[in-house]
């Protein structure tokens, strides 16, 4: 069997160790030797005990995955389409990254034919690493985000994307105008937005390269079109910061640039929120906005540590998601990104469990995404959106669980060591998209 590809939805059962979350990360749903059905439409049908498979679904195909962990796949809530080269470019801090690195990279996407070969290459390789849903930023041309959303039909993938927009401190390759931005978002909305699993998000790049003009038009564009989400970065590096305060003379702080606009809402999402004041998480909190840790970015561009702790102080919590943020992260692994988010969050004086994390990179995310109706979790009526992850992909995993006691060490033992390697197979919509060839017994009936 081919290592990536599409493979048409037909009925079938998966067949492993299944696990899935509740609304919160305690509520934990896990069969030893379970089952998931997946009807011809691409959803889940049924899920339990493997012994307990319904009568109709006897002799139905089944991908048997032995004693692997069969879990709702993981959802990248912020992640950067154009840089999907990019990993490992060093820079000095933030800015230098995206001046010496960042945009000349995102400059070759005025090609449609770049951008639709990067298309593929970047969402096989989502894929390969357990990946079966995002939000990314495409470039500020109109041709990236066509490509993404083309392939991501393709495949039958969820996804939520939108064309940068940029209008100052960036190269003139790189940059539109607000009339520009606009009148192209509301064209990409209008042909993407709602077909098949695709949704669109406003996205101006961040404060810094984005005029006043282009801002307003940023949060016209939020109000006007029904159902679509905004994407941006928010306090996430101290130079940053310093340079929307040069930007911004009369604003209390960075978190109100955007209020002035009307760009906080139950729809905006915000990149890192490193750096954040207990006024600016108050208004985050009211406006029911959300922040996305990018653990493996802040600690490569050294921008500092998010807290959980600080965020989610009683009374004025801030929802928080989990990204990867390539190509600033380092990894595409979403397993990579929970290890290194416990380990910031050590530092920083909190100790998420692994449940929490996995929680909140599957249902978690796919909640605030406003898409845990349609996935993250093995519930019937959801769209099999699975991966397959095996805790003995490794010599060193392999040896780790023999001193493993329960599910929580081994998936704890997975976010630490694990990465691509762990990650047997994953399916979009009951397609099977990618699988390690010596990774399950395909195609035989389920007696």
């Amino acid at each position: 069997m081919r290592e990536t590809g599409h493979t048409r939805s037909s009925a079938r059962i998966v067949l492993g160790q299944t696990l899935s979350f509740g609304v919160t990360h305690g509520e934990v749903t896990h069969e030893e030797k379970g089952a998931v059905a997946i009807g011809a439409d691409g959803r889940i049908a049924w899920a339990g005990p493997a012994e307990k498979l319904p009568a109709e679904w006897r002799g139905v195909p089944a991908d048997d995955f032995g004693n692997r962990i069969v879990m709702p796949g993981f959802i990248d809530a912020h992640i950067h389409f154009p840089q999907y080269r990019m990993l490992a470019a060093p820079g000095k801090d933030l800015l230098d990254w995206l001046r010496r690195f960042t945009f000349p990279e995102e400059s070759r996407y005025a090609s449609p034919e770049y951008a639709a070969q990067a298309a593929e290459i970047f969402l096989d390789r989502l894929l390969q690493h357990g990946t079966t849903a995002a939000m990314a930023f495409c470039s500020v041309h109109k041709a990236s985000a066509d490509a993404l959303f083309a392939a991501a039909e393709k495949r039958g993938m969820a996804l939520i994307a939108g064309k940068t927009m940029m209008d100052r401190n960036a190269i003139p390759e790189v940059q539109d105008t607000p009339e520009l931005g606009a009148r192209e978002s509301e064209e990409l909305y209008r042909i993407w937005h709602g077909r098949a699993r695709l949704r669109y998000a406003v996205t101006p790049r961040f404060a810094v390269t984005s005029t006043d003009a282009q801002l307003a038009a940023s949060g016209e564009l939020l109000k006007s079109l029904p159902d679509a989400l905004l994407q941006t970065h928010l306090s996430e590096s101290p130079g940053e910061i310093a340079f929307i305060r040069e930007l911004f003379p009369d604003t209390k702080d960075y978190t109100d640039v955007y209020d002035r606009y009307g760009l906080l809402s139950e729809r905006s999402f915000f990149a890192h929120g490193v750096h954040l004041s207990d006024r600016e998480c108050a208004k985050l909190s009211e406006t029911g906005s959300t922040v996305i840790h990018c653990a493996t970015s802040n600690a490569f561009l050294g921008s500092g540590i998010m807290k959980f702790g600080h965020l989610r102080k009683a009374g004025r919590a801030v929802k928080v998601g989990l990204a990867t943020d390539v190509g600033g992260g380092t990894s595409y692994s979403m397993l990579t990104t929970l290890g290194e988010t416990y380990k910031l969050q050590m530092l920083g004086g909190c100790k998420p469990s692994a449940f929490e994390l996995f929680h909140m990179a599957t249902r978690g995310n796919a909640r605030l995404l406003k898409l845990d109706h349609e996935m993250g979790s093995l519930e019937p009526g959801k769209f099999a959106d699975l991966v397959v992850l095996d805790p003995w992909a490794t010599p060193v995993l392999a040896s780790r669980q023999e001193i493993s006691e329960s599910l929580e060490d081994v998936l704890f033992s997975l976010m630490i060591l694990g990465d691509d390697r762990a990650v047997a197979a994953a399916y979009a919509a009951g397609a099977l998209l990618h699988t390690k060839s010596s990774s399950a017994r395909t195609g035989a009936s389920h007696a």
